[in-house]
């Protein structure tokens, strides 16, 4: 669920389509996104072992240690999208915002906390042009936890 009012747009990070952009100013370390109707969640090895996997990947975000979600209806959560240095810390499914966020920010988050260990995006960092290859489980948590932590001190 987004938590303020919010549109989508065409996204203002080449190639990335559309974005998610608040409507509404979001005050630093307050909720943007909250987890809900989450009906299941599958390890990375059940997810590659589906025969339509390759389809299911791009709709796949890891929740928790080795489980993930998978989202084939694209919710409006989806259009959030990718930046080394974003806006958005994602925190086990929640995004807060890092700093005080104007109407008309788009929201990004670090897609390497969504990402299988070592999973690659088939796209690079629109500002580094780096690979987007996804955290370990610990190297995510710590990193997260790190970043919530410095928003709430």
């Amino acid at each position: 669920m987004i938590l303020p009012r919010y549109h989508i747009g065409p996204s203002l990070i080449t190639g990335a389509g559309q974005g998610l952009f608040l409507d509404e100013p979001v005050a630093r370390g307050r909720l943007i996104t909250a987890p809900d109707a989450i009906p299941q969640v599958y390890t990375f090895a059940e997810i590659l072992a589906l025969p339509d996997a390759d389809k299911l990947l791009p709709a796949t975000v890891r929740w928790f240690e080795d489980r993930y979600t998978v989202t084939p209806e694209w919710p409006d959560e989806c259009y959030i999208n990718h930046a080394f240095l974003p806006c958005g810390v994602w925190h086990l499914g929640f995004v807060f915002a890092v700093a005080d966020l104007d109407a008309g920010t788009e929201i990004t988050v670090d897609y390497r906390h969504l990402l299988a260990p070592g999973q690659e995006e088939d796209f690079r960092d629109s500002q580094t042009g780096d690979p987007i290859v996804g955290f370990t489980w610990i190297e995510s948590l710590r990193a997260s936890t790190t970043a919530l932590a410095a928003l709430l001190a």
